[in-house]
């Protein structure tokens, strides 16, 4: 069993919640991150850990540096989170998001290659690289056609994966993750609708729908999405694995979820639908079943719930 991982984006949302769970079974973690869109208030658990078991180190993994830092590191297993994951930032700066996506995973890849890294757990996007979608749910099979140079990017880094292993013997898995949510996720950023959701409702605000609602998301809980990639430590090498539920949640009945858990009476706004937005989108997790064993367990209602919870406790903190 892998002991000691390395977390690129280890301040960020998901990031944050993987170092916990790591550092909860016992492995040492080294977080990398440039806190550009990450926040060191997520690490406040990990960094009271004692007996150096948890290391913070900010670094932008566009810098060749973070070469040097892997290998000086080494450590069994590597999480590659970190990213530009805005894909409105993707359309209108591509080669930023290139130089951080691809460039960047690139850095990350060489330098696991040097330190002789046993596993590379990479967050891919289930959300864009297959781009407009033939069947729903879409399955890894489904041809990759991404839409937006953010899905260009994680399409890429997927196939660099591929040569990385087949060329270098860099062994990986890449996880295409749905819409994840949950506690500590950032309504200020490209978050996700359910903390946009959250933040204005608990304010007393309506928040905006984009188009009639009807569009659909596969909305996945981040303690799930968690667990998968603490499964792809071990298993699961050589593939690409969808995780999500498979189910298509409305936009409308996830504000219509929200507004009865925060007791809001009013409707929301409705606005334009924005150019470009997928009408439904849906990932099949059967092959992470397979292989990794893993299925998503928290149904929305329950994750909306600890979500609007956690929010609830953050606002009060903040007063």
């Amino acid at each position: 069993m892998a002991s000691k991982a390395l977390v690129t984006g280890g301040a960020g949302f998901i990031g944050s919640t993987l170092v916990d769970r790591l550092l909860a079974e016992g492995w040492r973690v080294d977080v990398v991150d440039d806190l550009s869109t990450g926040n060191l208030a997520n690490l406040t658990d990990a960094r009271s850990q004692t007996g150096r078991r948890f290391s913070f180190h900010r670094m932008d993994i566009r810098s060749p540096g973070i070469v040097d830092l892997i290998v000086h590191r080494r450590p069994d297993a590597v999480f590659h989170l970190a990213a530009q994951a805005d894909v409105r930032v993707s359309v209108a700066r591509p080669t930023f998001d290139a130089e951080v996506n691809v460039i960047g995973s690139l850095n990350v890849f060489e330098g696991c290659v040097a330190a002789g890294v046993r596993k590379v757990a990479f967050a891919s996007s289930g959300g864009t690289i297959y781009g407009t979608p033939e069947t729903i749910p879409t399955t890894e099979a489904h041809p990759q056609r991404p839409e937006s140079p953010y899905g260009v990017a994680k399409k890429a880094v997927g196939d660099y994966l591929h040569y990385y292993r087949e060329v270098r013997g860099l062994e990986y898995s890449a996880l295409a993750l749905a819409n994840v949510y949950g506690p500590r996720q950032d309504p200020s950023g490209e978050a996700g609708v359910v903390s946009i959701f959250a933040s204005r409702l608990l304010a007393h605000e309506r928040p905006v729908i984009f188009g009639d609602g009807k569009q659909t998301r596969d909305f996945v809980y981040v303690d799930d999405v968690v667990d998968a990639f603490v499964r792809a430590a071990e298993k699961g090498g050589g593939l690409l694995m969808n995780v999500g539920t498979g189910v298509e949640t409305s936009v409308q009945a996830l504000f219509d979820i929200m507004a009865r858990l925060t007791g809001f009476k009013e409707p929301a706004r409705y606005e334009p639908p924005r150019v470009g937005e997928l009408a439904r989108s849906a990932i099949d997790p059967g092959r992470a079943g397979i292989h990794l064993g893993w299925k998503p367990w928290t149904s929305i209602e329950e994750g909306l719930a600890r979500t609007v919870e956690h929010f609830k406790a953050a606002r009060a903190s903040s007063r």
